[in-house]
């Protein structure tokens, strides 16, 4: 159900609010500046494609494993508190996997970060959604927006270092430490109290009130879908961070700096279509919406494949990433709203299954590239996006007026 219209937010409702802004910003930053330089890696280690894609998908991998965790540890240490603690075990994850001196060891350090991702991940998606259900209105997409900014401002940051020659490690130590200053000091901000407040919801009743006991087949098959749809959403992302660079810089010769802009103009395309999200979805409702980005994806993407240059892949790679803007904060959001689920259950749930998209997806990737090139591998991208249109159904239409 949409959010229901409070008596407004106050002072620490806003400063909660870009708070939870800085978490997201951060989440979306320390990765990012690992990806431009995986090609870097791959070389340094020597590593053939399928080898590569096995061993960017430890980090997915991780966040499976820890996956379940992350609500425990959302509980016993509080949303906030367990965001920023997943935060700074994730930066390090990251330098630990750019100064990996093996296979083995980088491994290792992508299932490390990949499982603190996966924390940090549930935890300030929580803590958001006790945010947005201050305001009484939709602001997740925004924060899913600041996000984008932080993975735009990572692989900016990453190419920059390329562009000067940083070494790898002075790179990846340098914005591990601004990252995690700047989640400390989001964490002073945060919303007092603990999850689950009664408060946080001004102007209802308990969710215990709200929703139904009884765990529905219907129930059961809306999640699944929802699931699928946050997969297709994470099988787009992943291509741009785990293919691009090496698509553009490998198959099509573009020199380093410009290959990582393949990465960054599918988050930066991103970011404008989470910060139209809430609108459009009040004005179109989420179903229309995630239809219309599977088809922009499916077009896009296929359309770069079909006639491979360096502009066209690059701005292909820049629709997919305006396609699937606002797909995982309509799933999250959605599952978390359903009837007959315990609050954050669904969150949870969406949040651990659609890692299972950036675990598959870098081995097949992986292997097709070795087989038949990497270019009919990148194809996962336009299914993605026929798949979401089919799937959409799920999501709801219009509920809202829409804004004046």
């Amino acid at each position: 159900m949409p959010p229901v219209p409070g008596p407004g937010p106050q002072p620490a409702d806003r400063r909660a609010r870009a708070a939870v802004a800085a978490m997201f910003l951060t989440n979306g930053a320390l990765f990012a500046n690992l990806v431009p330089r995986y090609p870097e890696i791959k070389a340094a280690l020597d590593l053939d494609n399928a080898t590569y894609g096995v061993a960017v998908a430890a980090f997915p991998a991780g966040a499976i494993i820890a996956g379940l965790g992350a609500g425990f540890m959302v509980r016993k240490l509080g949303s906030a508190q367990a965001a920023v603690v997943g935060t700074i075990l994730t930066g390090l994850g990251v330098l630990a996997a750019g100064l990996a001196p093996s296979f083995g060891l980088l491994v290792l350090a992508l299932l490390l970060g990949g499982a603190m991702d996966a924390l940090t991940d549930v935890a300030q998606n929580a803590h958001g959604l006790r945010v947005q259900r201050r305001y009484g209105r939709s602001i997740i997409n925004g924060f899913h927006a600041v996000w984008s900014v932080g993975a735009v401002l990572g692989g900016s940051m990453a190419a920059g270092a390329i562009a000067i020659g940083l070494p790898l490690g002075v790179h990846l130590g340098i914005s591990t430490a601004i990252f995690a200053i700047v989640a400390l000091v989001a964490l002073r901000f945060r919303l007092p109290g603990r999850d689950g407040d009664i408060e946080d919801t001004p102007g209802t009743t308990s969710d215990a009130a709200v929703r139904g006991t009884a765990l529905s087949p219907r129930t059961v098959a809306i999640v699944a879908a929802l699931v699928l749809i946050a997969i297709g959403g994470a099988l787009v992302e992943d291509a741009g961070s785990s293919w691009a660079t090496l698509y553009l810089s490998g198959s099509l010769g573009a020199p380093a700096a410009l290959a990582a802009t393949g990465f960054v103009a599918l988050v930066g395309a991103q970011f404008v279509g989470r910060m139209l999200g809430d609108r459009m979805v009040d004005r179109f409702g989420q179903r229309m919406v995630a239809r219309g980005g599977g088809v922009v994806i499916a077009l896009g993407m296929g359309l770069a494949l079909a006639v491979p240059t360096v502009p066209g892949t690059i701005i292909g790679f820049a629709a997919a990433g305006l396609g699937s803007a606002t797909l995982v904060p309509a799933a999250m959001h959605e599952a978390d709203e359903l009837p007959g689920l315990r609050p954050g259950t669904g969150l949870t749930i969406v949040s651990w299954l659609m890692r299972l998209g950036f675990l598959a997806s870098p081995p097949l990737v992986g292997m097709v590239a070795d087989a038949v090139g990497l270019r009919y591998g990148l194809l996962v991208v336009p299914v993605a996006g026929l798949l979401i249109v089919l799937l959409a159904g799920v999501l709801q239409t219009r509920t809202t007026p829409p804004a004046r």
